[in-house]
């Protein structure tokens, strides 16, 4: 079992849909039964709080009474976060919900994964956390969103999307295929698919078949591959070498890197450069992380071995390029 469990918090909001919180709820705690009695699963604790910001008036439109566990003050450190779906029109909510804008930038900031579902995506957007980046949001909404957000690229044809750690349902049926996402990310196929037939006795589409991924150029079959591919996504900081990645997931050196090419055009360890490099990019644009710290956090004890790397790929310094996207960031002009 991990020291540290996995803290997952469901924001509660005046006006919410209460489907799109309770289902994953649910279904997140049915995954830690199952968990306990699979000898195949990632030895994985959920900790799941709900948060709240002061003041807020909680719905009880069926008669239910929410009682959160915490403020967003209060509700720090968090590995996945899940913004509600809004009944209606969203903007009455967005204008009074500027303490959770805020606490939406800190958390993007520290590195948590943030889903919302329907209108719910319009609070990311709110932040500013979805500019230039892909999003999606409930079909009835979609041309208000447009208007309200012109920076977001809006995928209208897909349920998911994904930029980087920020994930974006149209629908609570699809904030559930992201939830057995999420599961078998942490917890392993075996324990995703017995949270999907409880929850869903019909076939579902998989989210790599439904999502729109920012950074995948390859979308591909392979399942073993995208496995291999979702844990260097995880696991990026860690000393990997393409032999013990082979041991992990029972291939042959050989083989894995004939499958990894076949499926991704890259190498693995380009594929784990590139996403090292795009972690990267991502703090010196966002944080005040001294180009050591960037470094390390993205998988590189050695700075100078990463300053080389890192110009090699983008053709400048880590220096040059935090004051150029930062230049372009913060300009009043």
């Amino acid at each position: 079992m991990s020291d540290n469990p996995t803290q997952i918090t469901f924001v509660l909001s005046e006006h919410m849909l209460t489907t799109g919180t309770t289902l994953p709820l649910e279904m997140l705690q049915t995954a830690q039964l199952a968990r306990h009695q699979s000898a195949q699963a990632n030895r994985v604790n959920l900790a799941m709080r709900t948060a709240v910001a002061p003041g807020t008036q909680l719905p009880q439109p069926t008669g239910m009474r929410w009682t959160p566990d915490a403020t967003l003050d209060e509700a720090s450190d968090n590995d996945i976060i899940y913004l509600p779906a809004l009944w209606r029109n969203p903007r009455p909510v967005l204008r009074r919900a500027g303490a959770l804008i805020e606490w939406l930038k800190e958390q993007h900031h520290n590195g948590a994964t943030i889903c919302g579902v329907g209108t719910g995506c319009c609070f990311l957007a709110e932040a500013g956390l979805l500019d230039d980046k892909v999003a999606t949001t409930h079909w009835h909404y979609f041309d208000q969103f447009q208007k309200s957000y012109p920076n977001v690229r809006l995928k209208r044809q897909h349920f998911i999307t994904q930029a980087g750690n920020l994930y974006c349902a149209a629908s609570v049926n699809s904030l559930a295929d992201l939830t057995v996402y999420f599961i078998q990310r942490l917890m392993g196929k075996t324990v995703a698919s017995h949270v999907e037939r409880h929850f869903s006795h019909e076939i579902r589409r998989s989210y790599e078949s439904s999502a729109f991924y920012e950074d995948t150029s390859h979308p591909h079959p392979d399942e073993a591959i995208i496995q291999i591919q979702l844990w260097l996504h995880d696991n990026y900081p860690r000393a990997i070498t393409v032999a013990d990645l082979a041991q992990r997931f029972g291939m042959s050196t050989r083989t894995l890197n004939r499958r990894f090419k076949s499926a991704t055009g890259s190498t693995p360890l380009a594929y784990l450069r590139d996403v090292r490099i795009k972690i990267a990019r991502e703090l010196l644009k966002t944080s005040n992380l001294s180009i050591v710290e960037v470094a390390d956090k993205s998988g590189y004890q050695d700075s100078a071995y990463f300053t080389e790397l890192f110009k090699q790929q983008l053709g400048t310094t880590p220096s040059a390029y935090r004051e150029m996207v930062r230049a372009k960031l913060f300009r009043t002009d």
